[in-house]
């Protein structure tokens, strides 16, 4: 068992950084204060290849495992966590279109999408239904010439700011079968958007409701199979749930490296703050609780690239660990820092806003022990 990172891993973290630390970092105040992310950023993100990070090389991605990805997304959140948080999204959304859009969807869509100059979001939560999700009520009514929708999303990342939207809407019976899923481009007659969300953190993502109002959209829109849309969405999260955990993780070891810098710099009674064998044993449980983390996280992801049958128990696992240790780092550097962590200007803050809805989406941290004592039960 070999826990060092490859070349080519360490590469990769290394270019996200880099560009995160260049592009990213020196503004994420200011977009959050703007309440948006440049469109122009996107493309520059695609030239890198993380606009289809685990899009196949076949289909014109770059084709990496879940385990190099999580690469990507701890680095960038090293610079915001709400700009690497909106590409997970993208990616979550790429993915399922690689696997399961029609040749012909693809070869209309991708090209854009994978550079980023269509960016996704991903619809499937109403004001309804939650994390009972297959609750959900969106229409998606057959016509000659394709569908009809109708209905409302919640808490779309990217409302009305993304290209597209990929949402999973009811096609069928009531429960998770009756569940399909379609693209719908911006501007399609039908679709329009709520005021944007006046958010605890992820500020620099615009967030809204997301309107169908007999929004009609061709036939070939479809992902896939009628009735398989849950399933498909699904599958997306077991990954986005390692995403979410890399930019907790990225984001939190920021504030512990920032929080040792003050420490070695802050006087008080004489000497430097991290001379205090009290806050010595505060930082060492955040080094020990991160590390863990990590190591957690990477064993998920590499469980979801070897296929284990285990795999989504360990993701809903890693990501209930790993984001709720996430906050608690954030918390405590900011702690540490007293007062001036909670001024803006020395980034902490922001940091526990944005990392506190991280327990929240991509399934709640209470429905990842639902699906871990579920497994634990069907398998004893």
């Amino acid at each position: 068992m070999d826990f060092a990172l490859s070349e080519e891993q360490t590469a990769i973290f290394d270019m996200a950084y880099a560009f995160g630390q260049e592009k990213i970092a020196p503004f994420a105040r200011e977009w959050e204060s703007d309440g948006t992310i440049p469109k122009d950023l996107w493309p520059k993100v695609g030239e890198l290849g993380f606009g289809g990070l685990y899009v196949s090389e076949d289909g014109g991605g770059s084709g990496l495992g879940r385990l190099d990805s999580t690469m990507v997304f701890e680095a960038l959140s090293m610079a915001c966590p709400s700009v690497a948080a909106f590409l997970s999204i993208h990616n979550m959304c790429a993915k399922m279109l690689d696997t399961f859009a029609s040749d012909e969807l693809k070869s209309r869509i991708m090209p854009d999408v994978l550079s980023l100059n269509t960016v996704l979001s991903y619809c499937l939560t109403e004001p309804g239904s939650g994390s009972d999700a297959a609750a959900l009520k969106t229409r998606a009514d057959r016509s000659n010439e394709g569908y009809t929708l109708n209905g409302s999303k919640a808490f779309i990342s990217g409302g009305g700011y993304s290209d597209a939207y990929v949402a999973m809407v009811r096609t069928g019976e009531d429960g998770a079968k009756g569940v399909s899923t379609v693209y719908v481009e911006a501007g399609t007659p039908g679709l329009s958007f709520g005021a944007p969300e006046d958010k605890m953190g992820w500020r620099s993502q615009p967030t809204t409701q997301v309107q169908f109002d007999d929004c009609k959209i061709p036939a070939g829109n479809l992902v896939g199979n009628e009735g398989d849309g849950f399933r498909y969405a699904m599958m997306g999260l077991d990954g986005g749930r390692l995403n979410i955990s890399a930019c907790s993780l990225g984001a939190a070891q920021t504030a512990l490296t920032a929080t040792l810098a003050y420490m070695g710099e802050r006087q008080a009674f004489g000497k430097s703050i991290d001379q205090f064998q009290g806050l010595q044993f505060r930082l060492a449980d955040m080094e020990i609780e991160l590390q863990a983390a990590r190591v957690f996280l990477r064993q998920a992801a590499w469980k979801l690239d070897t296929g284990a049958p285990d795999a989504t128990k360990y993701c809903a696992m890693a990501k209930k660990f790993v984001t709720d240790t996430g906050s608690k780092v954030v918390d405590q550097c900011l702690q540490l820092h007293g007062g001036y962590g909670y001024l803006a200007d020395y980034g902490i803050e922001k940091l526990v806003r944005d990392l506190r809805v991280h327990q929240i989406l991509e399934g709640t941290n209470e429905i990842m022990r639902v699906i871990v004592a579920r497994q634990m039960l069907a398998t004893r």
